[in-house]
């Protein structure tokens, strides 16, 4: 069954169950980042008409408190907040997002019922992120609303499994009833075309939004981003946990490791804690972990949150 949807007379709205869900004008949704994605970048999506997400894998919870909070104030539009499952004080987070009535969370990086019958009964809707058909399928029989198909495209933390977003979608869209957004690789108006055309009804696109004004993520890491050429990304730590990265010194360190196969204990060690922070948020671009998608090659520099709602994501 085909749930593509219709876009408005004059252009301005878009029609299906994506943007029914959320209440959106666009079913466009701005990933829940870490580093990157706080209250600004989250309301001014929203604002503009995509549903906005506050990245909560990087937050302690009195951070992530703080955020809602300053969302709320900033837009009076749905917004949800990106919710990893593994977090260790996933339930002083939770107890944030129900107090505050977030509408809205995605989560990933775990099992989908582990929170999302709480999370429903508190009359909050809840979509996860998966990489495969098997768990898009298991997420859907968990009761979620909806599941977004990430691609191996994407930056940051991924699935092994490698599959290309455009073998996903289609696989996904066969075994699930539910709504189905698609992710990974996906930053103009035509990428999203082509997704919806497989049986996606909605975009979730996070590397496209890291330059951006309302991002959080550093001036150089948005510079490099700029700057980075086709190729310059890859999907390391298979044997941990897969994750994208910008090559830079760090990133030669980790395939340094894994050519020499260490074992998983030295590999921790390498990685050590904050390293995402120290390249992401603090900047640097030497020894930080800069995780971006494959789709950095073509950013566009100073493009604002709302910009790439609209006009701008030809």
């Amino acid at each position: 069954m085909q749930h593509f949807g219709k876009v408005s007379a004059d252009g301005q709205a878009f029609d299906n169950r994506i943007t029914r869900l959320f209440d959106i004008r666009y079913p466009i949704v701005q990933a829940g980042m870490i580093w990157a994605s706080g209250w600004k970048l989250a309301s001014a999506v929203s604002n503009a008409g995509g549903l906005g997400l506050i990245g909560a894998g990087s937050m302690y919870p009195e951070v992530l408190d703080e955020h809602i909070r300053q969302c709320k104030e900033a837009t009076d539009r749905p917004f949800g907040v990106n919710l990893p499952l593994l977090y260790p004080d996933i339930q002083k987070h939770v107890d944030h997002i129900i107090r505050h009535q977030v509408p809205i969370v995605f989560t990933s990086a775990g099992n989908p019922k582990t929170w999302t019958k709480t999370l429903k009964e508190n009359g909050i809707k809840v979509v996860h992120v998966v990489s495969s058909a098997k768990f898009a399928l298991k997420s859907q029989d968990a009761g979620v609303d909806a599941v977004v198909a990430e691609g191996f495209e994407a930056g940051g933390h991924n699935g092994r499994e490698e599959t290309t977003t455009l073998c996903l979608i289609p696989s996904v869209r066969e075994v699930i009833d539910i709504p189905l957004i698609a992710a990974g690789g996906i930053g103009s108006g035509r990428s999203m075309l082509a997704t919806m055309i497989l049986g996606a009804e909605g975009v979730q696109i996070g590397s496209r939004f890291v330059c951006s004004p309302e991002a959080s993520s550093h001036i150089h890491f948005k510079n490099k981003i700029i700057e980075a050429e086709e190729g310059q990304t890859e999907l390391v730590l298979k044997r941990l946990t897969p994750v994208r990265l910008l090559k830079n010194d760090f990133y030669m360190k980790v395939k340094e490791a894994e050519a020499n196969c260490v074992n998983d204990e030295a590999l921790h060690e390498l990685l050590g804690r904050g390293r995402a922070k120290k390249g992401m948020f603090e900047g640097d671009l030497t020894e930080g972990e800069l995780e971006i998608g494959q789709i950095a090659s073509y950013d566009t520099p100073n493009q604002t949150g709302s910009g790439n709602r609209t006009g701008n994501m030809g």
